[in-house]
């Protein structure tokens, strides 16, 4: 598969860095509508210390920041939003429909389905071989740079 975004060139446009940084690659971009991205989940992730020992799991709120991740490349690509920081302005209808473990590839849809000015909302999934793990709507703020 043709990745249209890198890790490196992820990470020039959202501020997010280790150990908080969780998208891989970018798959496609509907510029200013829908974003794929993607998440290999190792054993090596931090989190699988403690969460937990012998039955390592991804947290549910891990699995919305990744989504989240995904939905900030989307949202800084645009040329309206070039430079800038998208924030989490809300989390609704959040829901996790199966455990996300070690050596699970996540598939991320963030799908923007309103905005005015710098605030909007979107729906999200994440599945893991085409089932779904996660999915909720959130509403985004997108603020200046500091």
């Amino acid at each position: 598969m043709k990745k249209l975004l890198t890790e490196t060139e992820v990470m020039d446009l959202i501020p997010n860095r280790y150990p908080i940084i969780y998208i891989d690659y970018v798959d496609e971009i509907e510029s200013g509508k829908k974003i794929i991205a993607t998440k290999n989940v190792t054993i090596n992730e931090d989190f699988f210390q403690g969460h937990f020992p012998g039955n390592p799991v991804m947290p549910g709120a891990l699995i919305l920041e990744t989504l989240a991740q995904a939905g900030s490349i989307l949202i800084l690509k645009s040329d309206e939003f070039q430079g800038r920081t998208a924030y989490i302005g809300g989390i609704n209808k959040a829901k996790f429909r199966q455990k996300v473990v070690p050596g699970d590839t996540l598939k991320l849809v963030f799908e923007i389905t309103k905005i005015k000015g710098s605030v909007g909302t979107a729906n999200a999934v994440a599945t893991v071989e085409g089932k779904k793990a996660a999915e909720c709507e959130f509403t985004f703020i997108v603020g200046e740079q500091k």
